[in-house]
């Protein structure tokens, strides 16, 4: 624990600088900041103004909070000091969690989720993650056709895989959930290639399927996580994703305690039985329970081959992180991209309901989209998708690739 926390505690203690996107996010939270004390005093100055660019920004409050887990490993979090401290808090503000819920809770190791395509291995996130069945449903599907023949974003390329999207974001809503509570998740089923088969036997290719509020839809998810891939000198690799829900969780601070309360309940289906067009999801799996986990769509993956990793990749993006992995995928096996290019390439995003298209601004042709447009599908712009990770293992050479998405500022690649 020590060595794993406390750099952590060095650049809480002694300070990071204010970047333009800690500097945007803070301005465009503030509002949200301004309703609770603590949180105020950590993103906004004591005379009101906002941090500027380049200015040291240092957590204190942070710095103690990571020290008591750095000398009592989890215990630092869920007992003793910082329990009380989260508990008294709670009951303050009209919170519900108590010191004998933070001390129930564990963490649970769970085997990851395994396919195949085109000869490589895929290793990604299970239940309560939708992130692993999905890509491994998306990729059985696609692996009947040929992408590389199609061409990258051509037409045919984008309906195709709007519609593997849309089938397996409806076996998304109906069937994923906590698997602690839902035991008969057709898993083995969803991910099976001859199910990949009926599905990919349905798609047409001269017009789109329909989508419909009868069956399922999805809720919406902030875009507002975090990923980092890492190789290290023997070639092995970490893909992890996590995330506060929306950007700065609930907003709400622990007074005290310096960190963030996140607001992941909201990935819970919010009224049983309600689903319609505008994205409200009323399904069972993932209705709120007490101690269950609310379905998620991180998607941290590792691609190998022969047993060996070849590259981890995974992104932020709430429900669009299913597809934007599973699109950088394409890009290396099927178009031969470099991670690097692979992560740069225009990406589109559809989730079965609203039955729409998202495609980046300027990733496509006008013909491009009007033959798209031809087979009835309905498309909306949007500024960027995700925020790709990557790292990728030349072993011939020996060489280490790494590549961070130009679409968020912050992100980087690092040797160390």
């Amino acid at each position: 624990w020590e060595d794993l926390v406390q750099p952590a505690v060095e650049l809480a203690r002694e300070g990071i600088p204010i970047t333009y996107s800690l500097q945007t996010g803070f301005e465009r939270s503030a509002s949200r900041f301004r309703q609770y004390p603590a949180s105020e005093r950590k993103f906004i100055k004591a005379d009101g103004s906002f941090y500027e660019l380049g200015e040291t920004w240092v957590q204190p409050d942070l710095a103690h909070t990571l020290e008591l887990i750095r000398d009592n490993g989890a215990d630092g979090f869920y007992r003793g000091e910082n329990a009380e401290r989260l508990a008294s808090f709670m009951a303050d503000i009209g919170g519900l969690i108590t010191e004998e819920d933070l001390a129930a809770y564990a963490a649970r190791e769970r085997e990851p989720i395994r396919g195949t395509y085109r000869g490589y291995e895929i290793v990604s996130m299970p239940p309560p993650s939708s992130g692993g069945v999905g890509i491994v449903q998306m990729l059985n599907i696609l692996e009947g056709f040929d992408l590389a023949d199609m061409g990258h974003n051509s037409s045919d390329y984008l309906h195709v895989l709007t519609e593997t999207m849309r089938r397996a974001y409806s076996d998304r809503a109906e069937h994923l959930g906590d698997p602690d509570f839902n035991e008969s998740m057709p898993l083995d089923r969803l991910m099976d290639k001859d199910y990949a088969a009926d599905l990919r036997a349905s798609i047409d290719m001269t017009r789109k399927s329909e989508s419909s509020p009868e069956l399922f839809a999805q809720a919406y998810e902030s875009e507002e996580t975090t990923h980092f891939s890492v190789v290290d000198e023997d070639g092995n690799m970490i893909s992890m994703t996590y995330t506060l829900e929306f950007g700065y969780g609930s907003a709400i601070v622990v007074d005290g305690g310096g960190y963030l309360l996140n607001n992941e309940l909201g990935d819970f289906n919010a009224v049983p039985g309600v689903t319609d067009e505008r994205g409200q999801i009323g399904t069972a799996p993932n209705l709120v329970a007490p101690e269950k986990r609310p379905l998620s769509s991180m998607s941290p993956t590792i691609v190998a081959q022969d047993g060996k990793p070849v590259f981890a990749i995974g992104s932020p993006g709430g429900k669009t992180i299913i597809n934007t992995t599973m699109q950088v995928i394409l890009n290396v096996i099927d178009h031969g991209f470099n991670i690097a290019q692979a992560i740069e390439a225009g990406r589109i995003h559809h989730q079965w309901l609203p039955d729409v298209t998202s495609i980046e601004s300027n990733s496509l042709s006008a013909d491009t989209l009007e033959s798209f447009q031809a087979r009835g599908h309905q498309i909306r712009e949007r500024g960027s998708q995700g925020a790709a990770m990557g790292v990728y293992y030349d072993r011939e050479q020996n060489l280490f690739l790494g590549a961070s998405d130009s679409r968020r500022g912050d992100g980087g690649a690092v040797g160390y």
